[in-house]
Order: C-alpha cells, then structure tokens, then sequence
C-alpha cells in the first residue's frame, strides 16, 4: 500500500467525500416513490437524467481513484475531469436554466440536492486541487464533452424514434424542444460548447492550483 503524501489528504478527504454523497444521492433517488414526470421520477427512472448519470459516473471514477491511489498506480485524469466537468455541467444547467425555467419544481429536493449542488461543487474542487498528473493536455477538455455529446445525440435519437410526446410525460424531459427543433438543437449544441469551457476552466484552474500543491 502507498504511503499517504502530506498534499493527498485533501484530494482523499474529497473523493470519499465524493463516493459518500453519491451513495445518498443514489439512495434518496431509488427510494424515492413519488410519482414522476416533467423533471421529476421516481427509482430507477432517474436514471434518463443526464445528472444522474454524470454524477454516478464520478461515484465510480472517485472509488477508482481510491483504490488506485492505495495500490500506487497512475490515478485516471482523464477520468477525473469527464466526471467533474459533466457534473459541473448539471450544477449550472439547474442553477442557470432549468430551476429559473420551472420555479415550481425543487429541484435541490432529496437526491437533487446531493447530485444538482454538492457532489458537482465537491468534485470541481477536488480536480482544481488536485496534483496527480502535473498538466492535463488539451486534448482531454475535447475528451470531456463527448460525455454531453453522446448523451445529447442519444436523447435527440430517442425523440425521433418516438416522438415528443405530451408534457409532462415526455420524451423531452428537459424541455429543450418547446421551441421546436431548430432550437433544441441550437440548445443541444450550446449544452456541448458548456461542457468543454467548464472542463477547459477545470484545466486552468488546475495548472494554477493543483499543480502548485503539488510542488509544495
């Protein structure tokens, strides 16, 4: 087993941290028996949801972390930043669009509240403060918004082969289509664009940060 370095006890502190609130998160949302639709579900319905998704998938790119730090292997940095730029990308779609869009719904309810403010705001930080990898390429802020893209193209796939449907039990879950599909699309591709500036952001803020920490 590696010896813990003085600088990893944050990152460490931060990736349990990481798989704990996801663990509540997943909880609240499979437990949840509410009856779903819009914007909310129930179960394991919530797992159509972009949030859900990118929030487990850095549940598990954390627990990965974890044991490969404690094993003494290279830590997944690419990994690393897919997970907090996608969860950093639902923070501020809910916080910027989808909450103002619907104030009716609350939207930092239950399972929302650990995956639509505190597992992204964590995992943000722990990737900024982090000093695995020295500078992250480029190339991986690309990496990084195939997330949203092959999400984005699978909920678009999903509307085609079977329609919109009638709100609020649609296929249009987050409503990107009101508009029609010329802007839904134009949404779509913005959503992608977002993605790939808050991974870009995370890659700045890393090399003045994390990378600091790391010569300390």
């Amino acid at each position: 087993m590696q010896k813990t370095r003085k600088r990893d006890l944050v990152p460490i502190i931060l990736n349990i941290l990481i798989v704990v609130f996801v663990v509540c998160g997943t909880y609240a949302m499979l437990t949840n028996k509410e009856s779903g639709s819009g914007l909310t579900a129930s179960g394991v319905e919530n797992l159509k949801y972009f949030t859900v998704l990118s929030n487990e998938f850095c549940g598990i790119v954390a627990i990965l972390w974890l044991c490969l730090y404690f094993t003494g292997k290279k830590t997944p940095v690419l990994a690393k930043l897919m997970g907090a730029s996608a969860t950093g990308l639902t923070f501020l779609i809910i916080a910027a669009f989808l909450q103002p869009m619907y104030p009716d719904l609350n939207l930092y309810k239950g399972g929302n509240f650990w995956f639509h403010l505190v597992v992204p705001l964590i995992a943000m930080a722990e990737f900024v403060l982090s000093s695995d990898g020295g500078k992250v390429p480029f190339r991986y802020t690309v990496f990084s918004a195939m997330l949203a893209l092959l999400y984005g193209s699978g909920y678009l796939i999903n509307i085609l082969l079977n329609g919109i449907g009638t709100w609020p039990e649609s296929n249009d879950w987050y409503g990107f289509l009101n508009w029609g599909f010329p802007v839904g699309i134009a949404i779509f591709a913005v959503v992608v664009l977002m993605d790939f500036g808050i991974a870009c952001l995370l890659r700045f803020l890393n090399g003045k940060v994390g990378n600091r920490t790391g010569k300390n």
